[in-house]
C-alpha cells in the first residue's frame, strides 16, 4: 500500500494533536494560579517541548512502526511494559475526548444559548463526526487537518493582533502574586496545553520518507506551537490583566477587546475547530496504536484487522469512538469536573513520557547528541511526574490490567517494520 503522509500534513497533525483546547482554557486558568508570572511557566513547557518532541522524532524515524511508543518500549523493557504502555495511551484518549469535546461546547452554549444541552450535543458531535471522518482514511484526514491548522493559526494570530494594541505594561505588577509556588501549579496544569508529541508517533510509517520527513515535520510543529501559545499567553496576561483570572473564555475576552459583540461568534468557531483537529490527530494516531497492539499480542486479534500502512483500523478505531461516548456519558451522569478526567488523562501521559524516554536513554547510542536530549527528556517529564502523583491511579490501574490480560493470553512474537530492522540506525543518524 502506498505511503501518503507528507511534511506539510504531518506537520498539521502534530500541531492539531498539541493546540487544541489548551488554547481556550489554560491562559485564564494559568493567570488565575500564577498571575503574570504564568509566563514563566509557558515558556518552561515550550523549553520542554524541545527535547521531548525531537525525542519522539527521533524514536520515530528509527522505529517507524504503528506501535509508537510501544514499540521501542518493548525493544527496551519487554512486551509487558510495551503493553501497559500502550493501554495507557490507547485507553487515556477515550477520558480526555469529554473534557475536549465539553469546552468547547461551552464555548457554542455562550455564544448561541441552550446551556448544558448545547454543550453536550456539541461533544457528541465531535467525538462521533471525528471517528467517522478517520474512518474515510488518513488521506482525508491528513487533507482536511491542513486545511484546520492553517485556519486555526491564521485566526489565533488575528486575536493576538487586533487585542495587542490594548495591552498595558501595568498589568505585569505584581508579577509573582502567589510565589513561586503558584508558577509551579501553573506549570503542572500547561501539561495538558502541551500532551500531544506523542500522538502522532505511530504515523511514522505512514510518512512518505520516515526518515528525513518526521524530524521535519515535528521541527516545524514545535516553532508554530512555541510561537502561538507564548504569544496567546502575553496577550492574555497584558490586554485583561487581573480579569483574566475569572474569565471563562479569554480568547472571546480578548476578540471582544479588538473586534466588539461579534467575537463570541468567532470564537465559539475558533473552539470547535481546534478541538476537531485535536481530536482528527488523536484518532488517526490512537486507532492504528490499537492495532498494533493487537498484532502483538497486548490487546484482541480481532483489533488488528486494518493495521497495514494505507489501511484504516475500522474496528479499533469504532472502540475509540464508542468508549469516548461512553465516557462522556459516564461523566455526565456522575457530574465530575473536566479538571478531574483531565489530570486522569494527563497522569496517563505524563506515565507514558516518563517510560517512552527512559526507553529513548536505553536505544539511543549513548554519549551522542540524541541520547543526551533524550536524558534531558526524561529528567523534566519525570520531574513532571512526581508533581502530580495523587492523579495516577488511573494510569496504575490500566498498567496493572495490561499485565493480568498478557499473562492470561499467549504470546505472540512483535513484528516490527522491516525497513527499520533492517537499518536500525539509518533514521537515528539522519535526525541526529
Amino acid at each position: 500500500m502506498e505511503r501518503s503522509l507528507s511534511v506539510s500534513q504531518g506537520a498539521a497533525l502534530s500541531i492539531g494533536a498539541v493546540l487544541g483546547t489548551g488554547v481556550i482554557t489554560l491562559p485564564a486558568l494559568a493567570v488565575q494560579l500564577a498571575g503574570p508570572a504564568s509566563l514563566i511557566a509557558w515558556i518552561a513547557l515550550i523549553a520542554l517541548s524541545i527535547p521531548l518532541a525531537t525525542t519522539f522524532a527521533t524514536m520515530g524515524a528509527r522505529f517507524p512502526d504503528r506501535g509508537g511508543v510501544s514499540t521501542y518500549v518493548e525493544r527496551a523493557f519487554g512486551p509487558y511494559a510495551a503493553g501497559a504502555i500502550g493501554w495507557c495511551f490507547f485507553f487515556a484518549i477515550p477520558m480526555a475526548a469529554p473534557p475536549a469535546g465539553l469546552m468547547a461546547g461551552w464555548y457554542v452554549a455562550d455564544a448561541f444559548g441552550g446551556g448544558r444541552t448545547t454543550a453536550l450535543a456539541v461533544a457528541v458531535v465531535l467525538i462521533a463526526g471525528i471517528g467517522l471522518l478517520n474512518a474515510r482514511g488518513l488521506r482525508l484526514s491528513g487533507h482536511v487537518q491542513l486545511c484546520l491548522t492553517a485556519v486555526l493559526a491564521t485566526l489565533i494570530a488575528v486575536a493576538v493582533l487586533v487585542a495587542a494594541p490594548h495591552a498595558q505594561t501595568s498589568n505585569l505588577h505584581p508579577f509573582i502574586p502567589h510565589g513561586w509556588t503558584g508558577v509551579g501549579a501553573a506549570a503542572a496544569l500547561l501539561v495538558w496545553g502541551f500532551a500531544g508529541w506523542e500522538a502522532v508517533a505511530p504515523l511514522a510509517g505512514e510518512y512518505r520518507h520516515p526518515h528525513t520527513d518526521l524530524p521535519r515535520a515535528t521541527g516545524i510543529a514545535i516553532l508554530v506551537v512555541g510561537a502561538l501559545y507564548l504569544a496567546l499567553a502575553a496577550v492574555t496576561v497584558l490586554v485583561l490583566g487581573p480579569a483574566a483570572a475569572g474569565s471563562k473564555a479569554p480568547l472571546s475576552d480578548l476578540l471582544t477587546a479588538g473586534l466588539g459583540g461579534s467575537a463570541k461568534t468567532i470564537t465559539a468557531v475558533v473552539a470547535v475547530l481546534l478541538t476537531a483537529g485535536t481530536m482528527n490527530a488523536y484518532y488517526a494516531g490512537v486507532s492504528r496504536l490499537g492495532a498494533a497492539l493487537a498484532r502483538d499480542g497486548a490487546l484482541p486479534r480481532w483489533l488488528a484487522t486494518g493495521g497495514e500502512p494505507g489501511q484504516v483500523p475500522l474496528r479499533s478505531l469504532a472502540v475509540v469512538m464508542v468508549m469516548g461516548l461512553g465516557s462522556l456519558v459516564v461523566t455526565t451522569a456522575l457530574g465530575l469536573k473536566l479538571s478531574t478526567t483531565m489530570l486522569l488523562a494527563t497522569g496517563c501521559f505524563t506515565t507514558v513520557y516518563v517510560v517512552a524516554t527512559g526507553a529513548a536513554v536505553r536505544l539511543l547510542p549513548r554519549g551522542r547528541r540524541p541520547w543526551w536530549i533524550a536524558v534531558l527528556a526524561f529528567a523534566s517529564v519525570f520531574a513532571l511526574l512526581l508533581t502530580g502523583l495523587s492523579h495516577l491511579w488511573w494510569a496504575a490501574g490500566i498498567a496493572v490490567l495490561s499485565a493480568v490480560y498478557r499473562r492470561l493470553t499467549p504470546a505472540r512474537p512483535v513484528c516490527v517494520n522491516p525497513q527499520a530492522e533492517r537499518h536500525p540506525t539509518r533514521g537515528a543518524s539522519r535526525s541526529s
